[in-house]
């Protein structure tokens, strides 16, 4: 079992730079001091795109809609928290989701311009790191040491699931014993020794691929209802997965990335320029990969698995990686949003 220490260092390697602890959720009279200024130069976690619609979130409950013919073309929104938002979802260009810490669900229904508390949770205590839906009302929210919420009604109810199969055989030797022996305990070890669940994609045929902390790659057949850990040649946390050219790419600590073939079977390593984590991901029109990662650099990989160093921004962490409805590439990171030339 690895050391409590250890998996806090971890996770903090991927988002110690805004802090795991959230931001309090103020009273709803203060939101109207959310909007700011220079609150697009701030930190930006996540970046989505659908259809005509673009949005981005980040820390203490910004978010932000794309708009080419304004000034500046990203505007700030209000939103009902200041927890730091970690990932955002859009089902159609205008219903969507947002999650972040103290497992804050937020939806919106007219492309990211007002947005809807469903679930927030300061005893809780831990994030959500990423969401996916399935169609309007089937969707499942993921994070930190085994969260995992499903709702089958739009987002009204979010239910607690808790993927026993996800850890290791150890660990559920130790929680039988445990249970016979003291209950509260039992439950209190129970919330802590899931891997950090960091992204899920959808792949082929509807299939779910879930990537996260101690190298963890499993896959679902039935929306996330069972799942079956892969065996995997890397003990390091993945932050990001890509299904592309009929190929699982995953990516995480220290520049690893790798590529598996269409059944998931046989996994090799890409030889990377640098050693620095890979955050974010996405296809580029010439069907090549870009990747994004700490220590500002950008990365282009093809479908081969050839991996070159495009840009390094020094002094910043970079997260997310999109393209808006006109087809220019934004990046989100530390220092908030910007427009690849």
């Amino acid at each position: 079992m690895l050391s409590s220490m250890l998996r806090t260092l971890q996770f903090c390697l991927f988002i110690g730079f805004i802090g795991q602890a959230s931001a309090q959720t103020d009273n709803v009279s203060d939101f109207k001091n959310q909007i700011q200024p220079l609150a697009i130069n701030s930190i930006v976690l996540d970046i989505v795109s659908k259809g005509s619609t673009a949005i981005a979130v980040g820390e203490r409950g910004h978010a932000f809609i794309f708009d080419e013919q304004a000034s500046p073309q990203w505007k700030q929104v209000q939103t009902p928290t200041k927890a730091h938002l970690t990932k955002a979802f859009l089902i159609t260009p205008q219903k969507g989701w947002a999650v972040g810490h103290d497992a804050t669900i937020l939806y919106t229904h007219d492309g990211g311009r007002t947005w809807l508390l469903q679930m927030e949770s300061e005893e809780i205590e831990k994030p959500l790191l990423d969401i996916h839906f399935f169609d309007e009302n089937n969707g499942i929210a993921i994070g930190a040491y085994g969260l995992f919420f499903r709702t089958q009604d739009g987002g009204q109810q979010w239910v607690a699931e808790y993927h026993q199969s996800l850890l290791f055989e150890e660990d559920i030797d130790y929680l039988a014993e445990l249970k016979a022996e003291d209950e509260a305990l039992y439950l209190s070890e129970r919330s802590t020794l899931l891997p950090h669940f960091n992204r899920v994609i959808q792949a082929k045929d509807g299939q779910l691929v879930m990537v996260g902390e101690l190298g963890l790659v499993a896959v679902s057949n039935d929306q996330g209802k069972r799942w079956q850990k892969m065996d995997f040649i890397y003990e390091g946390s993945l932050f990001n997965a890509i299904y592309f050219k009929e190929s699982l790419f995953v990516m995480g600590l220290r520049g690893h990335v790798f590529k598996a073939d269409g059944a998931f079977d046989n996994w090799s390593e890409i030889s990377m320029p640098v050693t620095s984590t890979i955050n974010g991901v996405m296809v580029k029109a010439n069907d090549e990969l870009r990747l994004v990662g700490n220590a500002g650099v950008i990365i282009d990989v093809t479908a081969e698995g050839i991996s070159t160093l495009v840009e390094q921004r020094q002094g910043e962490n970079l997260v997310s990686i999109v393209q808006d409805p006109q087809g220019h590439t934004w990046i989100a990171g530390t220092k908030g949003l910007f427009k690849q030339q």
